[in-house]
């Protein structure tokens, strides 16, 4: 079956590499803030995740994609029922706007900015993965072992935080940032309204049952 998880990294695999070989394609669908403001070219929001700059930042982000997303889609259908997917793939989407609005508000008229790849939507969906499943080991390089997403998530932001601050690199580390805070938001607001799932319970108690709080 295919799944909504599936179904973005495919497409997005396939408009990528079409990016590779045809800047024409790039151009059109880069993160471009000035396009943005003069000539309201709104959707870049969501294109710029479709493309990447080479093949191993498309590998990275889909494959981190591929491992959180299809835990976070079936969980979002056993919180949401038949709505879930809906749920999940408006999480993904949004997360591609919303990580971008710090940088477009920064560089609205710098026509020497580019962004382009879907790091803020994967941050989103991990993070909201992260707060379903506070406990679940994860691996963060150079340690050589697994810790808890409640503890790697944190470790995460304040060293995208250090990155964004000193600003060195092609690395948008503001969309990893705000992706990862909004997918928890999301998560907390869906729930909240939308389900009789109580994320930020079962996510203090999952943490209480692993620190041996009972």
């Amino acid at each position: 079956m295919l799944t909504i998880t599936l179904s973005i990294i495919l497409l997005t695999s396939v408009i990528s590499f079409t990016g590779f070989s045809n800047q024409n394609v790039v151009d059109d669908l880069i993160f471009y803030p000035p396009a943005i403001t003069n000539r309201n070219q709104w959707y870049r929001f969501i294109t710029s995740g479709l493309i990447h700059a080479d093949i191993m930042h498309l590998l990275f982000n889909m494959y981190s994609f591929y491992l959180f997303g299809d835990l976070v889609e079936r969980t979002f259908v056993q919180i949401f029922d038949e709505s879930g997917k809906i749920i999940y793939l408006l999480l993904y989407i949004v997360s591609l706007i919303v990580c971008l609005l710090p940088t477009y508000f920064n560089n609205q008229n710098n026509y020497h900015y580019r962004s382009l790849g879907a790091s803020g939507a994967v941050s989103g969906v991990i993070f909201a993965g992260i707060f379903l499943y506070p406990t679940m080991g994860m691996g963060i390089f150079p340690i050589p072992f697994h810790i808890p997403g409640f503890i790697f998530g944190p470790l995460y932001l304040i060293l995208s935080a250090y990155l964004a601050k000193k600003g060195h690199g092609n690395i948008n580390h503001s969309a990893h940032i705000w992706g990862a805070v909004f997918g928890i938001v999301f998560l907390l607001i869906t729930t909240t309204f939308l389900s009789k799932f109580n994320a930020f319970e079962n996510f203090a108690n999952a943490i209480k049952i692993y620190v041996g709080g009972y």
